[in-house]
């Protein structure tokens, strides 16, 4: 009897401890800003199209270090920029070889910054890193991460969030969105968010 009730205790208490809420305020539902504009990052391509110079037009891509080469111009800068602001430092340079370039940028094979991405860790099926996406929510991320383990405790997880005033932590309720359809639970992300999934403790 008296091993019954210790055993009873111990399940009470280890139920209490995954029971128990994050000490982090909950995420805050809306995160979207209506003026983002994407960044050029490592790894991504870039069109570069110069009218009426077919020979100085290609695709080139981002180097890890941030930066691009093209014909007439070497190691310029590209990481941290939009598509705008890169044509005008592309034309600028040009302007040295040929008379009043016009250029234009277009982006594929998004990355984006290092500083912008996804990054999902712990209990998740497949960890990753993802570039991060316009009105982008945390059940767009827990699908492109095919969802959480066996192992995960859902309830528990946390968003790590930077902000102006320093890195903040928020809890999230996976199990209850991914679980339970609990749309209420789904929150839009920002650049630079880290999702930290936790293992549950039996």
């Amino acid at each position: 009897m008296k091993r019954f009730l210790a055993m009873s205790a111990l399940a009470g208490m280890v139920a209490g401890l995954t029971g128990c809420a994050t000490p982090y305020p909950p995420a805050p539902v809306s995160a979207a800003n209506s003026e983002y504009n994407y960044l050029v990052g490592p790894g991504d391509n870039i069109n570069i199209v110069v009218w009426r110079n077919p020979e100085l037009s290609m695709s080139v891509p981002v180097r890890p270090d941030g930066k691009i080469t093209t014909p007439l111009v070497e190691d310029l800068p590209a990481a941290g920029r939009d598509s705008t602001t890169l044509a005008r430092e592309i034309e600028k340079a040009l302007a040295k070889y040929i008379r009043d370039p016009v250029v234009t940028v277009i982006v594929t094979g998004f990355v984006g910054p290092y500083s912008e991405q996804i990054r999902v860790v712990g209990e998740a099926s497949r960890p990753m890193t993802l570039p991060f996406k316009q009105n982008m929510t945390m059940l767009d991320l827990m699908i492109a991460v095919g969802g959480m383990t066996d192992f995960a405790d859902g309830n528990r997880a946390s968003l790590l969030r930077l902000t102006p005033e320093g890195s903040k932590q928020y809890s999230v309720r996976l199990r209850d969105l991914i679980k339970r359809g609990d749309v209420s639970a789904n929150v839009e992300l920002k650049p630079g968010d880290v999702l930290i999934i936790p293992q549950s403790w039996f």
